[in-house]
């Protein structure tokens, strides 16, 4: 549970994981834009793609907003 707190270790994965490969546009960004676009003809493989470079901006929009209500409710 600890590795899913440390923000240090989710904006590496973020900008890592998250972005590769990096040219000539994010890998999750054209994913997105084809998710956006209908996902026409995505595959399982694509979704599975999704999933594994779209899981650290989870995790780090998660952790986000587990900080934010711990320091207002504290």
């Amino acid at each position: 549970m600890e590795l899913l707190n440390n923000y240090k270790l989710i904006i590496l994965l973020c900008l890592t994981l998250g972005l590769a490969p990096f040219f000539p546009q994010p890998h999750i960004w054209g994913k997105l834009k084809w998710i956006a676009g209908g996902a026409n003809g995505m595959q399982l493989q694509d979704w599975f793609d999704v999933l594994l470079h779209g899981l650290p901006w989870l995790l780090l929009i998660r952790i986000i907003f587990v900080k934010s209500f711990r320091k207002n409710g504290a």
